[in-house]
């Protein structure tokens, strides 16, 4: 199993970099048609009208895919005062279990996501004049990589890999 993580963690590592790379260019991006959207409408007197959609909808994919890399890289939010204190066959335990948490709140989002996105198909969006799913997207991309990411960590620690928490090496044990 051990050589087996080993591999995945390769595949899910291009993956991350992949979501962290396309999250930063959303962010480029969006702050360039934000400023695109300043200059004409103050400087130029006019106005582009998708602007301001198109840089929600590519914050929403920023939002969610560094979210993803975040919680593969164990940088998500936790209360670890607890685990300061704690041996760390426990830490790791609970490691475990917040990491199963978190897949139940990726899989809660690809599915109301899902939902969300079935209900607004037939909506188009004004000034894009796409379908209105498409404003949900980034919520279902990003449950997906947050329930794969969460499942490796939950396996790596299986494997006794170490996985990016710090001080989480289950080889120092």
């Amino acid at each position: 199993m051990r050589q087996t993580m080993e591999k995945a963690a390769i595949w899910t590592g291009h993956l991350a970099r992949l979501a962290l790379w396309s999250a930063g260019t959303g962010l480029v991006l969006m702050t360039v048609l934000i400023a695109a959207q300043v200059v004409w409408r103050y400087i130029l007197n006019d106005s582009i009208i998708w602007t301001e959609p198109a840089s929600v909808m590519i914050m929403g994919w920023f939002i969610f895919l560094g979210a993803a890399v975040g919680i593969r890289e164990g940088y998500h939010l936790s209360f670890d005062v607890l685990l300061y204190m704690l041996p760390l066959r426990a830490k790791l335990v609970l490691y475990s279990i917040s990491d199963i948490a978190v897949t139940a709140f990726g899989i809660g989002m690809i599915w109301f996501g899902w939902q969300l996105a079935a209900r607004t198909a037939g909506n188009v969006l004004p000034s894009l004049g796409i379908s209105g799913a498409f404003d949900f997207a980034p919520l279902v991309a990003g449950g997906i990589l947050i329930v794969l990411f969460s499942i490796e960590r939950v396996l790596r620690r299986a494997a006794g890999l170490p996985t990016a928490r710090f001080g989480e090496d289950p080889e120092a044990a």
